[in-house]
């Protein structure tokens, strides 16, 4: 059996979030392991749920709720689904992490001008 994707539901209004779960409750690789109405809660029920994926409202289209910044802050492993409830809008957050080289000059300065922050670049960037 695969693993279970563990969904926390923060979602309102309550139509809405009653609605999701109907809708994840007939998913048999979903989890749901809580359900959050203040959102004042929703960090800490993320703390101790540990969910795979965050439901939530989007209040306003373009911007991203803050609730988000605090969530990925402390649990960057953790994705987000954002829902309008008065619009056909939804958008997914989650934080990644990008990986960066750049060619240096193969000597005892090339590698102290890294240490110190001080690179020049050889050859293009990767």
């Amino acid at each position: 059996m695969e693993k279970q994707i563990r969904v926390l539901v923060a979602n309102s209004p309550r139509l809405m979030r009653e609605m999701i779960l109907a809708t994840f409750a007939e998913q048999p690789d979903i989890e749901v392991v809580g359900e959050v109405t203040d959102e004042n809660e929703i960090a800490s029920t993320v703390q101790r749920t540990q969910p795979d994926f965050l439901v939530i409202s989007q209040e306003q289209m373009g911007r991203r709720p803050s609730v988000c910044d605090v969530v990925l802050h402390q649990h960057p492993e953790v994705r987000i689904i954002a829902l309008a409830p008065e619009q056909n809008y939804s958008v997914h957050y989650w934080i990644s992490q990008q990986i960066h080289c750049r060619d240096v000059e193969a000597s005892e300065a090339g590698i102290l001008q890294v240490l110190r922050g001080r690179t020049r670049a050889l050859g293009s960037q990767v």
